[in-house]
């Protein structure tokens, strides 16, 4: 690839740092991309789920600074340096979280509402 065609994909993403789970992270994205696809896809957390993609099921949704947030419809580089908590966070120590024994032992699939 030549030096051009470098510079203007570098172009093409943002640098993002954010807290993740009290981790930091610190990726590059493109504009484009949504929180639920870096969280995802690039970081593997897979507790966050894609259903409606319109802000209405709640399976995707996340804290961002202790307030609820749909994944499917933030942009990633808007949680750049804030905290997100995802259902996996919760867990301390290797203990799961009461919300998360909860979602197993009563068979809780996406975000919990429908259940």
């Amino acid at each position: 690839m030549s030096k051009a065609m470098s510079r203007r994909a570098d172009a093409q993403t943002l640098a993002l740092s954010f807290t993740l789970n009290g981790r930091l992270q610190e990726i590059e994205v493109e504009p484009h991309e949504l929180l639920l696809d870096v969280i995802r896809e690039r970081l593997g957390l897979t507790g966050v789920k894609r259903s409606c993609d319109v802000q209405v099921c709640g399976a995707c949704t996340l804290l961002v600074d202790g307030r609820p947030v749909s994944a499917c419809t933030t942009l990633a580089f808007e949680v750049r340096g804030r905290s997100v908590l995802t259902i996996e966070g919760l867990a301390e120590n290797g203990k799961l979280h009461p919300l998360q024994d909860a979602f197993i032992e009563y068979g809780g699939f996406q975000c919990g509402f429908c259940t």
